[in-house]
C-alpha cells in the first residue's frame, strides 16, 4: 500500500508539474491597441439576484468600450421578485427564462440566444463584476486571432475570513490547472462567467445537445464539444484586463453544495484526460485522508504522511503562487491550513456525489 500511494503522488508530482509548464506557455495578452469593432450579446442568467445585479451593471456601465457595440441580455430564472431595471447608458433587455432541461442556465443561455443579433456572444454571472477593459481586450484579441471561442479567467473578492480564502485557493488552483492544460494542448475546463463564443459556433456545435439532463456545465461541456471537434477555433484569453471578479460562498454548505455541483459533472467529461486528472487529483486527496487514518491507528509511521503531504503541499504551491501572481494582487494567507484541510473537504466532496443531493439557487437537484 505504502509503495502504491507513493507511485500515485509520484505520477500527481509530474503532471502538475506539466500543468505548471503548460501555464507558462500561454502569454500574456494585454494589446488594447486596435479600434474596437466587434459587436457583442452580454448574457447573465439569474435567480434572486437582486442584490447583487446592480453591481455587475454598473461594472458594465464603466466599460471602455462603445455603447453601440454591446448588448446586455439579462435572463430572470423564476425570481421570487421581478427585478428593476434603472436608465442606463448602455442597451440592455429583460427577459424570462424557457425551461425545457434539467439545466436552468443552460436553457436560460439557449433563450436568450433566441435574440441574439450580434456575432458574439459572452456569459458573466449576476455575482461578477467585470474589468473596464474586458471587452476592449476581447474585441482586440479576437481581431488578431482566427478563433470562435474564447475561455478567461476569474477570481474571487475575499474578505479576510479562512472560508474566503479557502475559496480563493481552491479556485486558484482550478484555475492554474486550466491555463496549464490549455498551455500543453489538453484544455478540458473554463468557467462560464468569462466565456466568449460566437453564435454561429454554438449553433454549429449544436449547443447543450448532449448534455442537457445534467443541471451544470454549461461551460465545460460545450468547451469540451469544441475542443473535440475544432480545436484551432479555440483559445485561452490570459488577460489581467479580462479577468472576472465574483463572490465566493459565505457559509460552508453553500461552499459544499457549489463543489458537489462542479465535480457532479466530471464522471461525464468527453475530455479523456480531464477525467483522469479529476481522478488522480481524487486519489490523492483520498490517499492522504487514508494515511491519517492509518497512522491515527498506529498502522503507519508519522514520518510517511508528513512525507506524503510536503510532496503534495510543495507542488501545489508552486502551481498556486504562479496562478496568484496572475490573478490578483493579493498574498496568499492561510495556504499551509487550507492544505490541511482541503483532503478532508474535496474527499467528503467526491463522496457525497455519489448519493447525495445539492441545492442551487433554492432548487435541489
Amino acid at each position: 500500500m505504502i509503495l502504491f500511494l507513493l507511485g500515485i503522488v509520484i505520477v500527481y508530482v509530474l503532471i502538475i508539474s506539466w500543468l505548471i509548464y503548460g501555464f507558462t506557455k500561454i502569454n500574456r495578452f494585454e494589446f488594447i491597441g486596435l479600434p474596437p469593432k466587434t459587436s457583442f450579446s452580454i448574457i447573465v442568467p439569474f435567480r434572486n439576484e437582486a442584490e447583487n445585479l446592480p453591481f455587475l451593471l454598473e461594472s458594465f456601465s464603466k466599460l471602455n468600450y462603445p455603447t453601440d457595440l454591446f448588448k446586455v441580455i439579462l435572463v430572470d430564472d423564476a425570481s421570487d421578485l421581478r427585478f428593476k431595471i434603472n436608465d442606463l447608458r448602455f442597451k440592455i433587455l429583460l427577459i424570462d427564462n424557457i425551461r425545457h432541461s434539467n439545466s436552468p442556465k443552460k436553457d436560460a443561455i439557449a433563450t436568450a440566444m433566441e435574440i441574439v443579433k450580434t456575432d458574439w456572444v459572452i456569459t458573466t454571472d449576476a455575482d461578477c463584476v467585470v474589468h473596464k477593459n474586458w471587452l476592449l481586450a476581447l474585441d482586440n484579441f479576437i481581431q488578431l486571432h482566427h478563433v470562435s471561442m474564447v475561455a478567461g479567467a476569474v477570481t474571487y473578492d475575499c474578505d479576510n475570513s479562512f472560508l474566503h480564502h479557502f475559496q480563493q485557493l481552491d479556485l486558484t488552483s482550478l484555475q492554474g490547472a486550466t491555463i496549464g492544460s490549455f498551455g500543453i494542448k489538453k484544455g478540458f475546463m473554463c468557467n462560464g462567467a468569462n466565456f466568449a463564443y460566437t453564435k454561429s459556433f454554438f449553433q454549429e456545435l449544436k449547443g447543450f445537445e448532449g448534455n442537457s439532463a445534467i443541471a451544470s456545465g454549461d461551460d465545460v461541456f460545450l468547451l469540451q464539444k469544441a475542443l473535440s471537434q475544432f480545436p484551432e477555433k479555440v483559445a485561452y484569453l490570459k488577460s489581467k484586463n479580462t479577468i472576472v471578479t465574483t463572490k465566493p460562498a459565505d457559509d460552508w454548505k453553500s461552499l459544499f453544495y457549489q463543489r458537489v455541483r462542479w465535480a457532479s459533472k466530471t464522471t461525464s467529461y468527453q475530455s479523456l484526460f480531464g477525467k483522469r486528472l479529476g481522478l488522480l487529483v481524487f486519489m490523492v486527496n483520498f490517499g492522504l485522508v487514508y494515511c491519517f487514518v492509518l497512522t491515527l491507528l498506529g498502522m503507519l509511521p508519522y514520518f510517511f504522511i508528513g512525507f506524503y503531504f510536503l510532496i503534495k503541499f510543495g507542488i501545489d504551491t508552486v502551481l498556486i503562487q504562479q496562478t496568484n501572481k496572475f490573478l490578483t494582487k493579493h498574498k496568499i494567507r492561510y495556504l499551509l491550513l487550507s492544505s490541511l484541510w482541503y483532503p478532508f473537504f474535496s474527499t467528503a466532496v467526491a463522496f457525497y456525489c455519489l448519493f447525495g443531493k445539492y441545492e442551487w439557487k433554492g432548487r435541489r437537484f
